[in-house]
């Protein structure tokens, strides 16, 4: 299995699993394993980051969360919360497909419903950081 080298300063101890000719890796957070994706791989990355490198505990991260957006029902990639407080929206692509103004819009609309401080963008190579404050997003190097 060749897995693309994504954009982390640190790399991360992932739990792998092959069934039939299918890969899975291992949720830390739901405590399971899931078909390994591009997207998954992206999210697996920031699960790792959050948990290990910032400190957060499983409880305070949610996946696939789902909200309703204009009527529609959508799920979001990943929260991390403090004290149950949406902190930081992290919104996740596969590596292949490009950021831009209309995939941030996305993000933009979903963070409308959960009202988190700061957003991630991030396709795992590419990682667009903003807060939100004053009514409008402000972007930055890094969290």
């Amino acid at each position: 299995m060749e897995l693309l080298k994504l954009n982390f300063q640190d790399s991360f101890d992932f739990k792998f699993r092959k069934d039939k000719d299918k890969f899975f890796i291992y949720d830390m957070i739901r405590k399971t394993y899931l078909l390994l994706t591009p997207e998954e791989w992206v999210r697996q990355h920031w699960v790792h980051h959050f948990m290990t490198i910032k400190g957060y505990s499983a409880s305070a991260l949610i996946t696939e969360k789902k909200i309703v957006l204009n009527g529609l029902t959508k799920r979001i990639d990943l929260l991390v919360t403090e004290k149950t407080e949406p902190k930081i929206l992290v919104e996740c692509k596969a590596p292949q497909i490009k950021l831009s103004e209309k995939t941030f819009e996305q993000t933009a609309r979903y963070n409308s419903i959960i009202q988190a401080e700061q957003i991630i963008l991030t396709n795992g190579v590419q990682h667009i950081f903003a807060t939100f404050s004053e009514n409008t997003y402000h972007f930055h190097q890094s969290l």
